[in-house]
């Protein structure tokens, strides 16, 4: 049986940190000493506790070799990675060559460092580095860079800033063209689960243009080709609305976007033709609708026929200002992704 003593003032003391103490761990040592200040049995008090006998012990030589002070002590075990003397160079070499897989990594540490580690050990140290995995984002290989913030300076932003103060009617005008396919995507599900293919290759096509402010949304659908008549259409019904103020349309390069006929015609509307620079669907933003139309109606979804795939999309388009409001204005901010410090992926 080992023997304690305990004065006034410590029990005091013992008696405060086993009911304030931050530390799950002080509280509980404290506790024991409370009980063994008691004479409970030390059996008794493992059972209440919930601890072993040799970790009572433990406790109470903590006690009888330090007094309080050891007891209030944390020790806790850290190992120490074999990589830590490496960790400023690897987090340099991996920030400028990032590893497809923690496999990847282990065998690049293997090779250079030879010290052999599970993918799994790896992992757990690339997470200590700040190394997350995220979907690689996409950059069109032709596209420049300066020429685009250029343009986001000068060009799009002035607009963009008297459009918010209703000064301008901004627009952003692009096609997509939906071809009935399967739309594979991520499900929270049991087991995998398959998406019907329908066969053929029918694609519905929408020219949109889609107000930066408003997020009002015009436009023109076939089911055969978007051209330089399609365009005039919409330049129309955007001219139709009879709005007081300039109005300016933001798009591609496209063939039957620039040809004479289109820019005759909108000058004869009066409207402004804002050519972004090539390359650059990262500047306009219904691009981002596109995507939402095919993430909402379209991703993991099967329909019969080619009416049923139209009727979806045209449904998702028709609730933009309704259903889908709140989403699309949380997405068509307008806030641009540009590439002056992107880390780009070589191989």
């Amino acid at each position: 049986m080992i023997h304690l003593e305990f004065s006034q003032d410590i029990l005091r003391q013992i008696q405060h940190h086993r009911l304030h103490h931050p530390h799950h761990k002080v509280r509980q040592k404290m506790d024991a000493l409370w009980q063994k200040s008691l004479n409970i049995p030390h059996w008794q008090i493992c059972q209440i506790i919930g601890i072993t006998g040799n970790t009572l012990r433990g406790y109470f030589q903590e006690y009888q070799e330090g007094g309080l002070d050891k007891v209030l002590e944390l020790r806790f075990y850290h190992p120490q990675s074999q990589l830590a003397d490496y960790k400023t160079c690897l987090k340099t070499y991996f920030t400028k060559h990032p590893p497809h897989s923690a496999g990847e990594a282990a065998a690049f540490i293997k090779r250079h460092l030879e010290i052999d580690l599970s993918p799994n050990r790896v992992l757990v140290f690339l997470k200590s580095l700040g190394i997350k995995r995220l979907k690689v984002g996409q950059i069109p290989a032709k596209a420049d860079l300066e020429a685009q913030q250029q343009f986001l300076e000068e060009h799009l932003e002035p607009r963009i800033e008297e459009a918010k103060a209703g000064k301008r009617a901004l627009f952003f005008v692009d096609a997509a063209h939906f071809v009935q396919r399967p739309f594979l995507a991520f499900v929270w599900c049991f087991v995998r689960v398959f998406v019907k293919a329908p066969s053929g290759r029918k694609r519905f096509n929408v020219l949109g243009a889609l107000n930066a402010v408003t997020h009002d949304l015009i436009t023109v659908c076939n089911d055969s080709y978007i051209n330089a008549h399609s365009v005039a259409e919409l330049l129309h019904k955007v001219a139709a609305l009879r709005l007081t103020v300039p109005i300016t349309l933001a798009l591609d390069n496209a063939r039957y976007q620039k040809c004479a006929y289109i820019t005759e015609l909108a000058a004869s509307l009066q409207l402004e033709l804002l050519y972004l620079p090539a390359y650059s669907p990262n500047l306009n933003l219904i691009e981002r609708l596109w995507k939402f139309v095919k993430k909402e109606a379209l991703n993991g979804r099967y329909y019969e026929d080619f009416t049923a795939f139209k009727s979806a999309i045209i449904r998702c388009l028709s609730q933009t200002q309704t259903t889908h409001k709140a989403k699309l204005t949380s997405l068509l901010t307008l806030n641009f992704q540009t590439f002056e410090d992107t880390h780009i992926l070589v191989g």
